[in-house]
């Protein structure tokens, strides 16, 4: 493993709320990238959304985060980072993915120079890459007219590089052969299949929950218990369901990562 790339793995999106196939989604990625013996992924990102992005149903953010550390309770390398929702605007994805490679540099042990008195680092620190974590349906939304800037596009996946996790009913390399930009980098493209597939969303949760249904076991307990705590989903202010009806977040792909519109 020494000789292998160290890799971060950032996804960005609404997670409202959080669900198990988020989760999941890291998973079958850093899977896919150690099977290929480049890679070596040493850590996992999960940002939500600015509440400034204005989608629908969007809980606030401080709720998103918190059901999110909820949810990696149980996680030794994925961690949720508030730096995109805390912002006092909306982030295009590609100033995310900037602003976490920063802060990636910024953590690299600082080499010393011949000048300095002290002994110098023998052993170059590796850069660790960071790489754009999203589901098939997202990658389609690369060919929506207006949606992403080329020019972000092509930074992602330039300068960064996309893994992307498959999903019923899209097919990533028709998307990649179709698009000018994803075709050109397509060395960076990382196409992951997921084995279990799983149409679970999190617009269907929010859909269970208003109308008092059971989300039990598509989102951690933890998650299932701050969104009864917190009254959030409901259709009025009162918790709906018994204790055997607590319910859990959002797993959508198509909320997975969020496209980020050119305007």
């Amino acid at each position: 493993m020494k000789s292998r790339i160290p890799v971060v793995l950032l996804a960005c999106g609404s997670f409202n709320p959080i669900t198990n196939m988020h989760l999941r989604l890291f998973e079958v990625a850093r899977d896919h990238l150690h099977q290929t013996g480049m890679y070596q992924v040493i850590g996992g990102i999960i940002s939500p959304v600015n509440d400034h992005y204005r989608k629908q149903d969007l809980v606030a953010a401080h709720h998103r985060v918190a059901m999110a550390r909820l949810a990696l309770q149980t996680s030794d390398w994925v961690r949720v980072d508030p730096w995109e929702s805390e912002q006092l605007q909306w982030m295009e994805t590609v100033k995310v993915l900037r602003h976490h490679h920063s802060e990636l540099l910024r953590s690299l042990p600082q080499r010393e120079g011949p000048d300095h008195g002290r002994a110098r680092c023998t052993a170059p620190t590796a850069v660790p890459e960071l790489k754009l974590l999203c589901g098939a349906d997202v990658l389609k939304t690369f060919q929506t007219p207006n949606l992403w800037k080329d020019t972000h596009i092509q930074e992602i996946v330039e300068k960064f590089g996309v893994v992307c996790v498959s999903r019923t009913g899209h097919n990533p390399k028709e998307y990649i052969s179709g698009s000018p930009i994803l075709h050109q980098y397509r060395h960076n493209i990382h196409l992951a299949r997921e084995p279990v597939q799983n149409e679970l969303s999190s617009t269907y949760v929010r859909q269970a929950l208003s109308q008092g249904h059971s989300v039990k076991y598509l989102l951690p307990d933890a998650v299932i218990t701050y969104i009864r705590d917190h009254n959030l989903y409901t259709r009025d202010s009162s918790w709906k369901g018994s204790s055997t009806q607590r319910s859990e977040g959002k797993t959508g792909w198509e909320e997975s990562t969020t496209p980020q519109s050119s305007s």
